[in-house]
């Protein structure tokens, strides 16, 4: 057993199941984890694993409540999901119908049977990659049966020192949840016995850049300060593999390489404490499974435990423990003493998965080995517990509409398997044509998406920098990128709920509302975090009418446009026109969302918990939020270095009381002290405003801001408790959204005689019925009214009447 270090090693007793929920026979065992999760096991020769596999990590689940009953042929096991029935020590045995099968688990409340080698056809399927068509997906966690099956037969086992080795004995071994459709228990149940997802780091969050030029020092600079000049943060610079030398073999230019280019780098350390004092962080892009060539600083120290071939190459050996060891401490950690943050490992061949998986686990798990630097990497999916796993690259993508109209429906399947973090080339990486609107709609759904990353091919005409566009199109991305940069206080509080307590990041509108599956309209929508909902735009707008003709379901409840802050009631259908500049993401009654107040701070890219904190408060309903916060990079928080406050609102239409309470952690982790603005959406002037820290009266100030009010408080303490109260009468301003409005604003417009507008008004907007308004509008022609205008009028009737 190759000692590998001790941030690898298992121990294997503390995963083991409960021995109180095994029932062992002379060839099966059946281990009840939870009430909606149960371990089938056939051997032939009795013999079981206990070990961690590829998949599972973790068998020790608390005793859930269950049942027996067992004579010497059956053993039926019930519990508050299910009843399991099996005739003993029988080889499992199934068959097209449940009748057919020794092995069958009935779902309670529900007509739905589980038995053994049951196809499973109503699964919804995850992808794979961007690339992938709907046939090509692979089954997943989530079915409209209410039940799915994993066979981790095949998976290879962790021996005690973290070393991957093949299981010596062949049984069949089998977990099947049951969860009818309580999903989100089952994901619950899925982490805990997979692991747990990835807390990432805090900046991951904001706007990452990563473009296949080949950068120099000075180029790095300069672009750095093109996005400081144009008030564009960003947060992450990833180079791509031209950072490193270039290794020839062959006469092929390989992708491998480690070490710094000096011809680009004169001094990499210095390039990458540069970024860091912006606030930016590096990662590289990484491929060795070409091998380790003579050109590598690190090779004559490698060659002193792995053996080069016979070309003098080191190959690539990650069956090998001792190379794994090597190749971890001698070439990355060598790397990594520059101040590398975290690597993309560009490596993806669907016939060499087994070693995509060896190298991005070993590789992650190796950053454990230090608190400071909390395990990050961006990498191609290979399944197996694809969640552990930080940051998952989609592929190259072809700019197009087309790519952008499957990411929306691909982030949303990803999480049937529970993947949340799928970063996309925002834009498209290569091919296709670049165009204005395209562009827009790209970074408006990448905003509200877990990841916000640019990627492009390498090419000058690849236009990806906001500036190289016009005007228009750059103020647009502009304010949308600086917005991504805002929400980095929600992302994260959305990123810790997702890591401790399984909550999505994304959630599909059908987990919800399950025969909304098939909707044209709804298939693409998605709750963003536990406040917002997005309704993506990923067609083009109307030439005449200069916008996208948007339809969209707005679920249960109460909601508001973030940005025009319309009143949408819920559980019903709606067609809008939105302009380039507008996107159709709401916040829900009584949503609370924290955001940087980005005009305040001193360094663009600081992705640190903000000295100047702006929270939005929608009215209509009293919530509670959770904000969670640390230092975003080391894994100290696992030991208690974190600080979770309890933002309270209570609603009431003449009195509104929003509370601040650090409820859990430490101090030292956010600022001492910090500005406060606190900005209710939606809502009059109050007439009396209180603002306490304990019980201690503070100074504050209180202002309309459009359609918001707005209370400020400087320089108060972050341990402890704020309560601002707000009184008024009738406080929320009136918002229902009505179709009208956008009518008006469409004519008002069109490059049409102000004459005309009127007649045009008072046709759209009379008494007439629908189908006499059709026949007054085509006689417009006859009055010089364009074809193309009347054939507009005539379609935003159709959506009139549809509304």
């Amino acid at each position: 057993m190759y000692d590998l270090g001790e941030q690898f090693k298992i121990n294997i007793e503390d995963i083991k199941a409960n021995p109180d929920c095994i029932y062992l026979g002379e060839k099966y065992r059946i281990t009840i984890l939870t009430s909606r999760l149960i371990r089938l096991e056939y051997s032939e020769n009795g013999i079981f694993e206990d070990r961690p596999t590829e998949l599972v990590l973790n068998r020790n689940f608390e005793s859930p409540k269950f049942s027996v009953k067992e004579d010497k042929r059956y053993i039926e096991i019930k519990t508050t999901y299910f009843t399991l029935s099996y005739t003993k020590n029988k080889k499992f045995k199934g068959g097209l119908f449940s009748h057919t099968s020794n092995l069958k688990i009935e779902v309670f409340n529900s007509d739905k049977v589980w038995y053994y080698n049951h196809p499973e056809v109503r699964n919804y399927k995850a992808p794979n990659t961007l690339l992938s068509d709907k046939k090509d997906y692979i089954k997943s966690l989530y079915s409209l049966e209410g039940f799915t099956s994993i066979d981790d037969s095949d998976s290879k086992v962790f021996l005690p020192s973290g070393e991957l080795v093949e299981r010596e004995n062949k049984e069949t071994d089998i977990y099947v949840f049951i969860y009818h459709k309580d999903f989100l228990k089952a994901l619950d149940d899925y982490f805990k016995l997979t692991g747990q997802p990835s807390l990432i780091p805090r900046f991951a969050l904001g706007n990452w850049w990563h473009k296949n030029e080949k950068y120099n020092d000075f180029e790095v600079k300069e672009l750095i300060s093109n996005f400081a000049n144009n008030d564009i943060p960003i947060s992450v610079l990833l180079l791509d593999s031209s950072w490193h030398k270039q290794v020839e073999y062959n006469k092929n230019i390989l992708k491998t390489g480690f070490t710094f280019n000096e011809e680009l780098f004169k001094n990499p350390d210095q390039m990458i404490t540069y970024l860091h004092s912006k606030g930016i962080r590096i990662g590289l892009s990484i491929d060795p499974h070409e091998g380790i060539h003579p050109l590598e600083a690190s090779y004559e120290e490698l060659k002193k435990y792995v053996e080069p071939n016979k070309d003098g190459v080191i190959p690539f050996s990650i069956y090998s423990s001792k190379f794994i060891d090597a190749y971890l401490k001698l070439v990355i950690h060598t790397i990594d003493n520059l101040g590398v943050d975290f690597y993309f490992v560009d490596f993806y061949e669907s016939k060499l998965q087994e070693e995509v998986y060896r190298l991005k686990h070993y590789q992650l798990n190796d950053m454990n080995r230090n608190y400071q630097r909390r395990p990050m990497m961006l990498s191609y999916n290979v399944g197996k517990a694809p969640h552990r796993y930080s940051v998952l690259y989609s592929g190259k993508s072809i700019v197009s509409w087309d790519t952008l109209k499957k990411i929306p429906s691909f982030n949303s399947h990803a999480f049937n398997n529970g993947v949340s973090w799928w970063a996309h080339d925002i834009g498209g990486y290569y091919k296709g044509m670049e165009d204005a609107e395209l562009y827009i709609r790209f970074v408006q759904l990448g905003v509200f998406s877990p990841m916000m990353k640019f990627g492009a091919d390498i090419g000058k005409y690849y236009k990806r920098e906001p500036w190289k566009w016009d005007i228009k199109t750059q103020s647009i991305v502009t304010d949308y990128l600086r917005f991504r940069h805002k929400l980095i206080p929600y992302l994260y509080s959305e990123a810790y709920k997702y890591t401790e307590q399984s909550m999505p990041v994304i959630e599909p509108l059908y987990f919800r509302f399950p025969e909304l599956y098939d909707d044209s309209i709804c298939s693409d929508e998605y709750y963003f975090g536990g406040e917002l909902f997005v309704s993506p735009i990923v067609k083009k707008k109307d030439p005449v009418m200069g916008r996208v003709i948007h339809k969209f379901y707005i679920p249960d409840g109460t909601w508001y446009d973030i940005t025009t802050g319309k009143k949408f009631p819920g559980g019903r259908k709606y067609v809008s026109f939105f302009r380039d500049q507008d996107y159709p993401v709401f916040a829900r009654s009584g949503a609370i969302i924290p955001l940087s107040d980005l005009d305040n701070m001193d360094k663009i890219n600081d992705t640190n918990p903000p000295l100047n904190l702006e929270v939005d408060i929608y009215p209509g309903r009293s919530n509670s939020y959770k904000l969670y916060e640390d230092d975003g990079v080391s894994s100290l928080y696992k030991k208690g270095f974190y600080l979770l406050t309890d933002i309270q609102y209570n609603y009431l239409p003449n009195n509104y009381t929003v509370i601040f309470r650090s409820m859990d952690g430490k101090s030292g982790i956010v600022p001492d002290k910090r500005n406060y603005k606190i900005r209710f959406k939606n809502t009059k002037q109050a007439q009396d405003v209180i603002v306490y820290l304990d019980n201690t009266s503070v100074p504050h100030e209180a202002y309309v801001d459009g359609n918001d009010f707005v209370v400020e408080v400087k320089k108060v303490k972050t341990i402890g408790q704020l309560t601002v109260n707000c009184k008024g009468k009738n406080i929320e301003i009136d918002a229902v959204r009505v179709i009208n409005d956008d009518i008006e604003k469409i004519l008002s417009d069109l490059q049409i005689e102000t004459s005309m507008k009127e007649k045009i008004d008072a046709v759209l907007f009379g008494e007439l019925p629908i189908k006499k308004k059709r026949i007054a509008l085509r006689k417009l022609k006859k009055q010089g009214l364009d074809e193309k205008y009347i054939k507009l009028f005539l379609n935003l009737l159709e959506y009139v009447d549809q509304v």
